[in-house]
């Protein structure tokens, strides 16, 4: 915290609320002028001596940083910082190296050598001023809010949620944002005051509470060396595939580094399969990998193929199998554990498995997520990557402007008498629009026609509450603030062209992923169900080297042999053939059918008893209806379904039943 607010019993409590995320150990610091306090609950993985507690200062006290996460080039910058004359206090701590690090290199040279997962607040007292950053990727969170004129901030909501003086409220533009992302987009989130740091951002807070906030990392291309020139087409791939496989054991053998035991998620598919086929070599010991399935789905289970690379990799291997009862037995925790929806259903295995982690002493796992956006793994991104070549691209090009707007029209009116059509009628509404997108993210749950249908009028959500501070700040375009989901991914590709013009359509759907889905859907939702149970998830795929070499690969480089071939080729040998060679299942939970049981009586009840329905003027004859068609499967919509059931469960818990008075504007839209 920094401001006039800032007192020990308050930074406890607020620490103590994300216990889970630390157990082995808790530290608190206050400037001696108390205008400045950090607190940190630590999960002991490196340096487990008392003296590697946090947080951790230099010799005169003149930096302080507390830090989440690893930093696995920390001793390739410690020898570096070690002979620069810094001396240091711990035996092999990389939270020092932070410290050390801002010291010699300065913020901006520290971030441009480290290779990590972070999320860190730093207090420089020379310069008066506290850094907040979010790694390149955002692997790690970091939430903040301002609270009676102290700004406070925290690895999850809990913790500003454990601040009395936080008045809890929703965020309309993110809620209707949600409805199709399942998450908001940084830096919004559904409690309105409460932002997530985008990744790759830094805030900087000076001594009297002003902010800045900049971008020092984004997922383009041109950020390594350019491709050697006069290669035959062979000699290009093979720099390639050479590139991947050396960058890829480089990462997996840095994400080993720890001082307690490391385990992986093991599914059975090429990614998870190569993570244990690469530590199974590197790691010098017997590797213990953890795999889920469904007692009461089994067409979802990969479980013989992941005991099939168990096998082969001899590991220690560990399998657990749930059903729907075990579903909803964790769903009043899985709200906690959230602090406002991720919703995906993924949550849910992911817990159980983490579970057993725990259980079996593990306190480290590796996991499989990135590959699909770095490679192209996703079978949705080829359609996707097809629509845009053979229909999209002529469309825009030679149709005319006001053909289009009529086509537009018919397919907004189209929508309401054909749900079951309305996702591909919004593709003819987006083609109309001038800076519209044809992809948004890889996971949409309701686009913007299908929410008119069911929200007739949504003047609710022009509500800016105080969203409008990020806008102030530079963080979000004023786009953001009115009801138009379109408005974020077109946000993102804007900057995208403009800076990168002429770039192929794979090259701008990753970027989309990398600013959206990627770390505020995929990366939180390991993040928090992990540190849950208090265990950390390590993503070697999204190594700062790999992502930057494989970024700069062109379309048709990578997607020459099909989806993925690149990696393929990459690993081949390291992993079975079956393994690289079998259809992609994709790690899931089968709540379409849960959804269509007596599961399914208990979301529509508690969707449609929802006061948030009532404030946000939700059409609940529509919502019923759509409930309906899935339960007599007429058509499966259990993603937006899900959705709402996790946006009423959150709204139940953290904002409460009463109905809020509508702060209400003009309309926006």
């Amino acid at each position: 915290m920094i401001g006039p607010g800032v007192n020990g019993v308050l930074l406890t409590a607020m620490r103590e609320a994300m216990a889970h995320r630390g157990p082995d150990g808790a530290g608190l610091w206050l400037s001696a002028d108390g205008r400045v306090g950090l607190a940190h609950r630590r999960l002991s993985i490196l340096d487990l001596a008392d003296n590697a507690g946090q947080p951790m200062a230099n010799e005169d006290g003149s930096v302080v940083v507390a830090f989440n996460g690893e930093i696995y080039n920390h001793l390739v910058l410690r020898r570096e910082l070690t002979e620069a004359g810094h001396v240091f206090a711990t035996d092999h701590s990389d939270t020092e190296v932070l410290v050390h690090g801002y010291e010699q290199w300065g913020l901006d040279g520290l971030l441009a050598r480290l290779s990590g997962m972070f999320a860190f607040a730093l207090w420089d007292a020379a310069a008066a001023k506290l850094l907040l950053v979010r790694d390149r990727v955002g692997v790690k969170p970091l939430y903040f809010s301002r609270i009676d004129g102290t700004l406070a901030f925290a690895s999850e909501i809990k913790g500003l949620l454990a601040h009395p003086g936080l008045e809890r409220d929703v965020c309309a533009p993110a809620l209707w944002h949600t409805l199709s992302f399942l998450t908001p987009p940084a830096p919004l989130t559904l409690f309105d005051g409460v932002f997530k740091l985008p990744a790759g951002h830094v805030l900087e807070v000076d001594a009297n509470g002003a902010m800045r906030a900049r971008r020092w990392w984004r997922a383009v291309p041109g950020l390594v060396e350019p491709v050697p020139g006069g290669l035959s087409e062979a000699a290009r791939r093979d720099y390639f595939v050479q590139g991947i496989r050396s960058r890829l054991e480089a990462s997996v053998a840095s994400h080993l580094a720890a001082d307690v035991p490391v385990g992986a998620f093991l599914s059975g598919g090429i990614d998870s399969s190569t993570l244990v086929g690469l530590m199974s070599r590197l790691a010098g010991g017997r590797v213990n990998t953890f795999t889920i399935g469904f007692s009461d789905h089994k067409h979802l289970n990969e479980l013989d193929w992941a005991d099939r690379v168990a096998r082969h990799f001899g590991t220690e291997h560990h399998v657990v199998r749930i059903s729907g009862e075990h579903m909803e037995s964790y769903l009043e925790e899985l709200v906690h554990t959230q602090d406002e929806p991720i919703a995906d259903w993924v949550c849910i295995p992911l817990h159980f498995v983490s579970s057993v982690v725990r259980q079996a002493g593990v306190k480290v796992v590796q996991v499989g997520e990135g590959a699909d956006e770095l490679f192209c793994g996703y079978p949705s991104w080829m359609t996707w990557l097809d629509l845009h070549h053979r229909a999209w691209g002529p469309w825009r090009k030679w149709m005319p402007g006001p053909l289009r707007a009529v086509a537009a029209e018919a397919a907004a009116l189209g929508a309401w008498a054909r749900p079951d059509l309305a996702a591909k009628l919004d593709i003819v509404r987006r083609a109309a629009d001038r800076d519209g997108e044809l992809f948004w993210t890889g996971a949409i749950s309701l686009w913007d026609g299908q929410k008119r249908g069911l929200i007739p009028d949504p003047q609710a959500f022009c509500s800016v509450g105080r969203a409008g501070e990020m806008a102030d700040l530079g963080l979000l375009p004023d786009s953001w603030l009115t009801p138009d989901s379109a408005a974020v991914p077109a946000s993102f590709m804007a900057a995208f062209d403009r800076d990168f013009p002429g770039r192929d359509q794979l090259s701008r759907m990753t970027h989309a992923e990398f600013r959206l889905r990627l770390p505020e859907l995929l990366l939180m939702r390991v993040d928090k169900i992990t540190m849950g149970q208090s265990i950390e998830a390590r993503v070697p795929f999204l190594d700062k080297d790999l992502v930057e070499f494989v970024l700069d690969i062109p379309q048709a480089d990578k997607l020459a042999g099909g989806a993925k071939a690149l990696l393929k080729q990459a690993v081949r040998g390291l992993i079975p053939d079956d393994i690289i060679d079998r259809p992609k299942m994709g790690f899931g939970a089968p709540m379409s059918q849960w959804l269509r049981g007596e599961f399914g009586r208990r979301a529509e009840s508690e969707i449609l008893s929802s006061s948030l329905l009532d404030r946000f003027g939700f059409s609940k004859k529509a919502v019923a209806a759509m409930i309906d068609d899935h339960r007599q499967g007429r058509r499966d919509v259990s993603l937006p379904i899900w959705v709402l059931y996790n946006t009423v469960a959150w709204h139940r818990k953290w904002i409460g039943e009463a109905p809020k008075g509508r702060r209400l504007g003009g309309c926006c839209g």
